[in-house]
């Protein structure tokens, strides 16, 4: 019987080739993903779309709502910038959000039995979001086994998977497509238009079209420009 892992799914290339790769691990992927008041909530149409159909055995969408925060592009009347990455931390940047989410994957995981969570963090060709660094990863999945039944009473200890995080983002294409992942079942814009068009100029629309240039393939998304 294969083990359980728990895997944050958005439809995104990231988070879908995070799911190939638990699977490759010999997990039984359990998707979760999230409606949290998202500009782009096209990518839960696309989630719900495909999520089985790229392997997960149950697909659990949590509904809550951050625009009653704000604080972001993504969760407030804030436009998406569409300059380019830079050095600063975003506005695109949601408060907490993985931290919020990784604690509905966690109470999730212990319901199942599962000790693994996998999340598609990556800390080289990002947008330099805090949550999305080893350090946090790591401070997360002790913080995991001390709040836990299982992680106190010793009959699981919780491992938190971040396999993409030192990888370029040609590098997870490539690891995707040798996986046998199917990008065009993905979405990565962060301003799409309503029809579900990228817009191919938000940090994530760029860093996903550097990523399939340097990987010398073609991404078979279509996008506005």
């Amino acid at each position: 019987m294969q083990r359980k892992a728990v895997v944050l799914y958005s439809s995104g290339l990231d988070s879908t080739t995070c799911m190939a790769i638990a699977r490759a691990d010999g997990f039984t992927p359990y998707a979760i993903s999230f409606s949290y008041g998202q500009r782009h909530s096209f990518e839960l149409t696309v989630a719900r779309q495909n999520a089985k159909a790229i392997g997960a055995a149950e697909h659990l969408v949590v509904d809550f709502d951050l625009r009653l925060m704000g604080g972001s592009a993504l969760t407030a009347d804030i436009d998406v910038p569409k300059e380019g990455v830079g050095s600063d931390i975003p506005v695109t940047y949601v408060p907490a959000r993985n931290t919020i989410f990784l604690s509905f994957a966690l109470g999730w995981a212990e319901v199942l039995g599962a000790s693994d969570i996998y999340i598609g963090v990556n800390a080289l060709d990002y947008s330099g979001y805090p949550d999305c660094r080893p350090e946090y990863i790591q401070a997360y999945e002790t913080m995991a086994n001390l709040a836990t039944k299982a992680g106190v009473e010793g009959t699981s200890k919780f491992k938190i998977h971040a396999p993409l995080i030192s990888m370029t983002k040609a590098d997870i294409i490539r690891r995707g497509v040798e996986l046998g992942v199917d990008y065009g079942l993905t979405h990565s814009c962060y301003d799409p238009t309503p029809e579900g068009l990228s817009c191919g100029q938000c940090d994530s629309c760029r860093l996903r079209l550097k990523g399939f240039a340097e990987a010398g393939l073609t991404d078979p998304l279509e996008y506005v420009d």
